[in-house]
């Protein structure tokens, strides 16, 4: 999944937190570039407003700081990852248990699947 670069520009402008160097948006890890540019294409269907989200993804940091979460700047795409999933849920895209029924077989998958590996979502993981 590429990133829109002025989709990736609009949000920087509208979400100033977003870790980025002069290049733009930068990530830890290919999940933290897929989740951005999951938000930025629901953003470009207009899913939601940027104040939207950025209200959701603050409140999602305050429970989150609440709960022990020590605020050091790596875990900010785990927190942009949940916002994700309670927005969708939220605007009935996705129900809460349709988001944990994927999560649970993309946890399956992973077990199985070699390091290294793609890892592809089968029947069986569903199953439980």
């Amino acid at each position: 999944m590429g990133l829109d670069p002025q989709a990736a520009k609009e949000a920087r402008h509208a979400l100033p937190g977003i870790p980025a160097d002069a290049d733009g948006p930068v990530f830890r890890e290919p999940w933290e570039a897929q989740a951005f540019a999951m938000a930025l294409a629901l953003h470009g269907r207009g899913l939601f407003s940027w104040n939207e989200w950025a209200d959701m993804l603050a409140d999602e940091i305050k429970r989150a700081q609440a709960a022990g979460d020590s605020d050091s700047g790596e875990t900010y795409y785990r927190h942009w990852l949940a916002t994700l999933e309670r927005l969708v849920a939220a605007k009935g895209v996705a129900s809460v248990e349709m988001l944990d029924r994927y999560r649970d077989a993309w946890d399956h998958a992973a077990d199985r699947t070699p390091h290294g590996s793609p890892i592809v979502l089968q029947p069986e993981d569903f199953a439980g």
